[in-house]
């Protein structure tokens, strides 16, 4: 049964969306809106419109403004690929390759831009209404935004590697409440979901990875969720990162390394980060930063090891392994029931020679760590051409010739009264207890 309020790109008689699908949204966008003009018709008036992307590539000049409610835009795949491995695939192998560009409904973010623009002035999916009610219900499902290329930074790196472009796959500017980003692709966007004043939002099954940053909640918000994803963000970017936020929900997402952070929370309370599966190459994997309280850190995997594949050795975030995988600023967080894996060669431990910290409380009060635990190992680090089997043998491989002494548990001064049980041996604890309660781990014959 056909509806008015469902469009197809391919049919639409304004634009060709294989050259431009950001005229072609506009101009649907713009008929919903001629035609839903009243605002209470028979109790309803204004039920919006889904927009349907068939499988296919489509290049998009125009950016596309949104500024209508209940607005669905929806493909057939989210045809992600490694964009990465293609561009750093040997050149005698390229060749073989099976397929070169990702697939499924896929939009070629293709905007020309200038220099120093501003980052919203790149964004494919452009979002922005004032007034009241804040825009409501918008949904993206089961597409590809693919930024196709990153450009030179300066420095040595392969510009594809670069992870600077200014594109940005969605950009959300002000408040909004139960958008939806559900089953959708993003690949080589300096920027892939950059969302503002956040309520009831829902990031749920998405594949974000090779993007500057993944997932960053901007402003303020409240009662979201990002949910089983498979995420993975650039070294210059995070893989989440949220501020301000109220009651936000992480849980059961896979965060693939090379990110500076997995999750980074700024300003961040009541929330919870918990039973994610995280990777990465550097320290400060999560950081709980600005005074960020009352939070439940619990029952996550924290793999740290070191990067394998060629193209991207000697490239990392900044920080030392002095710095923490898991860094608390903030009061009356809670970090339980953890388990983090500390995989690296001790002699690419930074300061040379120093014990790595697992969990640092920097700064704060009246924080709970109990019943984490740590195992460290010292192993020669390989690298390899290969992304793939680089990887997978270095996550495969548990024997190591030594294990690593660290630091389970570091309190500096600037945090007091905190509780830690259970979370390390009186040796791998570095704590005053004149000012924190601490109990340490039974050692095996003690």
């Amino acid at each position: 049964m056909s509806s008015a309020n469902y469009y197809d790109v391919t049919k639409w008689p304004v634009g060709n969306p294989a050259e431009d699908i950001g005229e072609v949204f506009n101009s649907i966008i713009a008929d919903i809106k001629s035609r839903q003009v009243a605002t209470d018709e028979n109790k309803g008036g204004k039920p919006g419109a889904v927009i349907y992307v068939p499988p296919g590539d489509y290049h998009l000049r125009t950016q596309v403004l949104i500024d209508i409610s209940f607005l669905r835009i929806q493909g057939s795949g989210h045809g992600f690929t490694s964009s990465s491995i293609r561009f750093n695939v040997p050149q005698d192998e390229s060749l073989d390759l099976h397929e070169l560009w990702p697939g499924g409904s896929r939009i070629l973010v293709d905007i020309p831009l200038g220099k120093d623009e501003e980052e919203s002035t790149g964004a494919a999916f452009y979002i922005e209404r004032s007034g009241s009610p804040r825009i409501s219900a918008v949904e993206f499902s089961d597409f590809c935004i693919d930024g196709l290329h990153f450009t030179p930074d300066g420095s040595e790196l392969h510009p594809e590697n670069s992870y600077i472009n200014g594109k940005t796959g969605i950009y959300v500017a002000n408040a909004n409440d139960s958008f939806r980003v559900n089953g959708m692709g993003f690949v080589y966007l300096e920027h892939a979901l950059t969302i503002h004043n956040a309520d009831a939002l829902s990031i749920h099954d998405n594949f974000i990875a090779e993007c500057g940053s993944c997932i960053e909640l901007r402003g303020w918000g409240q009662a979201s969720k990002i949910t089983d994803n498979l995420i993975g963000a650039g070294f210059k970017g995070h893989s989440i990162y949220a501020e301000n936020h109220g009651g936000l929900l992480i849980t059961a997402n896979n965060i693939f390394p090379r990110g500076a952070s997995s999750v980074y929370l700024n300003g961040v309370t009541r929330s919870s980060v918990t039973n994610n599966r995280l990777h990465s190459f550097y320290p400060g994997m999560v950081v709980l930063g600005a005074n960020s309280s009352e939070n439940l850190v619990a029952s996550n995997h924290f793999l740290r090891d070191l990067e394998p594949w060629t193209p991207f050795l000697g490239v990392d975030n900044g920080l030392d392994d002095l710095f923490g995988l898991l860094c608390v600023s903030g009061s009356n967080n809670s970090v339980i029931g953890n388990h983090f894996s500390e995989v690296i060669d001790s002699e690419r431990i930074r300061p040379a020679s120093a014990t790595p910290v697992i969990i640092r409380l920097m700064a704060g009060s009246s924080n709970y760590v109990s019943s984490n635990h740590i195992v460290a190992v010292d192993v020669h680090a390989e690298s390899s051409n290969s992304a793939f089997e680089a990887q997978v043998n270095a996550l495969l491989t548990t024997e190591a010739s030594d294990s690593l002494v660290v630091t389970a548990v570091k309190v500096d001064s600037e945090s007091v009264r905190n509780t830690i049980l259970d979370s390390g041996s009186e040796a791998e604890v570095v704590v005053d207890t004149k000012v924190n309660a601490f109990r340490a781990t039974p050692s095996v014959g003690a």
